[in-house]
């Protein structure tokens, strides 16, 4: 009895509430979008706040930037029987937002403010498919709220630095067999708060060509809230006592990873603007996830207050992501973008599983900004995310098969200055 609990408990909480790349949202304003994410060396709008803030001594007066980027993230499993069964994930929107407001305060001196979802996304699969056991839905989701001060040092150098909030919740919901027979369905919910600190610089040798360089801390949250089983307990056919199914309180930490981001703009001409990032994820940070059951023991015995802590390997690796754009303005004004990146993923094979399924993946951007008037314009994107096909063959969690995967992303955002 004592062993099977273990088991149980050890496979409903090996699934990360983040997997890699695939929880990481890169996309905080269609115009940087468009451009393939390398916006760091250009920083030229109020999503620089986010990108670069050093940037926003780009910017007069008094800006806003708003907008979301709807998201449509598919999956296929397959399994590795012959001949193989296809499993896809059940279909879902996410609508992740950015706002960013900035004020020149004196010719050199700047804030801003940034609110945004760098965490998010989710994954739902029917309540009965075969990999029940690991995964029916999950979601994140990451409010962080970022105010930044930058400093222009001189015509060519800007700093700034800011400081970082964040909350975030998350719901994990997974079937899980009873000890003795049959399934029962586990929903685990929580919440927590953070902070992390943000900094900036942008160096501009001369008019045509900029440098930029950003970094975005770790993260500490310290998830806190309850499990619920249903049913509620099972009858022990020898002792013919009901026994309980984890229910109660729980605490999960869990540390985002740090991010440091160099990139490059260069005017090719008066119409054409290049640029190129490249992205380092620090995503060792998570190499491990541990669950602490505040009131349920592996005995079945809530009454002693006994707390049980649970860890699972994840032994993510540090990441990169290489990014290109352009921008091209047009006789009329408005502005055609495109880009292209290459995302490395953090997970190992053996480690990957459908909590989300995550790939190295190839990013095809285009965009177009339509200025409307002096002080109001709109842009626009659309991104294609190619997954690489990917054969799990020496599952952690025995749990072999092929997932094929891809995604659409469409952002929007509104632009006003003062």
């Amino acid at each position: 009895m004592r062993k099977s609990l273990q088991l149980f408990l050890f496979i409903f909480i090996t699934a990360g509430v983040i997997n890699g790349s695939g929880f990481q949202l890169n996309e905080h304003g269609a115009r940087a979008m468009a451009m393939g994410g390398a916006f760091t060396g250009l920083a030229n709008d109020p999503s620089a706040v986010y990108f670069n803030p050093a940037g926003i001594t780009q910017l007069r007066g008094t800006n806003f930037y708003l907008g979301t980027t709807l998201i449509v993230p598919l999956a296929t499993y397959k399994t590795p029987t012959q001949p193989a069964a296809e499993v896809d994930m059940e279909k879902q929107l996410f609508t992740p937002i950015n706002f960013y407001i900035t004020q020149q305060l004196t010719d050199k001196l700047h804030i801003g403010l940034g609110v945004n979802n760098p965490y998010g996304l989710g994954t739902k699969w029917d309540p009965n498919w075969v990999g029940k056991y690991l995964a029916v839905e999950t979601e994140l989701r990451a409010f962080y709220f970022t105010p930044v001060i930058a400093y222009q040092l001189s015509d060519q150098l800007s700093v700034s630095v800011g400081g970082t909030f964040a909350w975030a919740d998350v719901t994990i919901i997974r079937k899980a067999p009873i000890p003795v027979g049959g399934d029962f369905e586990i929903d685990m919910n929580g919440d927590g708060t953070a902070f992390g600190f943000t900094a900036g610089l942008l160096y501009k040798p001369t008019e045509d060509f900029s440098l930029g360089l950003s970094y975005r801390s770790e993260v500490s949250f310290d998830f806190e809230g309850s499990a619920t089983s249903a049913p509620a307990g099972f009858v022990h056919p020898l002792l013919g006592l009901t026994l309980p199914l984890p229910n109660g309180n729980i605490k999960a930490p869990l540390t985002t990873p740090q991010n440091i981001t160099v990139g490059a703009a260069f005017a090719a001409n008066d119409n054409l603007t290049l640029t190129a990032d490249f992205q380092y994820v620090g995503w060792s940070s998570y190499d491990k996830l541990e669950v602490t059951f505040e009131n349920y023991d592996l005995d079945l015995n809530p009454a002693n207050g006994v707390q049980n802590v649970q860890s699972a390997d994840r032994k993510y690796e540090n990441s990169f992501i290489v990014r290109g754009g352009f921008e091209y303005c047009m006789q009329n004004g408005s502005k055609l973008r495109g880009g292209l990146f290459y995302d490395n993923s953090p997970v190992k094979d053996e480690y990957v599983e459908p909590t989300l399924p995550d790939a190295d993946r190839i990013g095809l951007n285009i965009g177009y900004g339509l200025k409307l008037s002096d002080k109001f314009s709109v842009d626009v994107s659309y991104l294609y995310l190619i997954f690489m096909e990917r054969e799990v063959t020496n599952s952690k969690f025995n749990f072999n098969g092929t997932y094929s995967n891809s995604a659409h992303l469409l952002g929007v955002n509104f632009a006003y200055s003062l």
